[in-house]
């Protein structure tokens, strides 16, 4: 009778266990990185008077299992106006045209587990650092101070809060709110 009780015990446990493992449900882990990122936004690196437009392009890669790295490049191009003469040049408005190539790296935290956000929404903590390439071209004639936005550094560090929207499990629109570079964008998930 100890026999067929225990036989009977082991067959029910075996049972369950076999069934609970056969109801459990596959939760795939979200990747987040090989992500295309492509948006438009406002720029600031503090070579112009203010945030203007500006283009940002970045791929991101999985480091950890919440943690991407992107390389990224933006751009902006940027027209103004002096007023300058002097004894050999008549005083009149001159125009210069600067072009902001911000490159660097940026370091993204995922806070979905943490929120339980689902596979629906991103949310995000990041910090990018880089360096800026500025070419400034002056219209012919003009000789007067060359040395406009001189004082900043090519180096910069800038914070970013964001958010992504999954439209499909390819597509997804973002807002990324950043000190240096605010953008809107589409995201590919390649």
């Amino acid at each position: 009778m100890k026999k067929l009780i225990l036989f009977i015990s082991l067959l029910i446990l075996v049972a369950s266990t076999k069934s609970y493992a056969q109801n459990e449900k596959k939760v795939e882990q979200e990747k987040f990185g090989n992500t295309l990122n492509l948006g438009l936004g406002l720029g600031y690196y503090g070579y112009v008077p203010g945030a203007i437009p500006a283009f940002n392009i970045n791929y991101e890669f999985d480091i950890a299992r919440v943690f991407t790295l992107a390389p990224f490049v933006n751009a902006y191009t940027y027209r103004n106006y002096y007023y300058w003469g002097d004894n050999n040049n008549n005083y009149r408005e001159y125009s210069y045209q600067r072009t902001v190539v911000p490159v660097g790296a940026k370091a993204t935290y995922y806070f979905d587990e943490l929120l339980s956000s689902g596979h629906k929404w991103d949310f995000y903590a990041a910090g990018s650092v880089g360096f800026v390439f500025v070419s400034t071209t002056y219209e012919e004639g003009y000789g007067g101070d060359r040395g406009t936005y001189n004082g900043v550094s090519p180096f910069y560090i800038d914070a970013h809060l964001g958010s992504e929207f999954h439209i499909t499990n390819t597509f997804g629109v973002y807002l990324d709110l950043s000190t240096g570079l605010s953008t809107f964008g589409l995201a590919v998930h390649l």
